[in-house]
């Protein structure tokens, strides 16, 4: 289901996808929604299917979002403020590079 176009089961997810991507919501388990960066560039390899990766996790009955471990598996939980529009990971930086990508969403 791509929420974007209809109705979006999160509906304080603070993120807007990117320019060419489009966030796409997979129920994971029963109270556990994967969400989905699709990206709409055609790519050889891929048969000119859409090409997703895993953004993160959303707990709706807890209103928690979650990292990845792998596409399948959830992480820990992370403070949606501290995520980018592309992942749910959040970003370890060295002083140097925290320095350098300190104003950066």
């Amino acid at each position: 289901m791509n929420w974007r176009d209809n109705c979006c089961p999160i509906p304080e997810f603070p993120h807007k996808p990117p320019e060419g991507y489009s966030y796409e919501a997979r129920q994971h388990k029963i109270n556990m929604v994967s969400i989905w960066l699709c990206h709409h560039y055609p790519y050889v390899y891929s048969s000119n299917q859409r090409v997703s990766t895993i953004w993160g996790f959303y707990n709706g009955r807890t209103k928690e979002y979650y990292s990845p471990t792998t596409s399948t598996k959830c992480g820990n939980k992370v403070n949606i403020s501290q995520t980018t529009a592309y992942s749910a990971m959040i970003p370890k930086y060295n002083p140097l590079e925290a320095l350098l990508y300190s104003g950066e969403n």
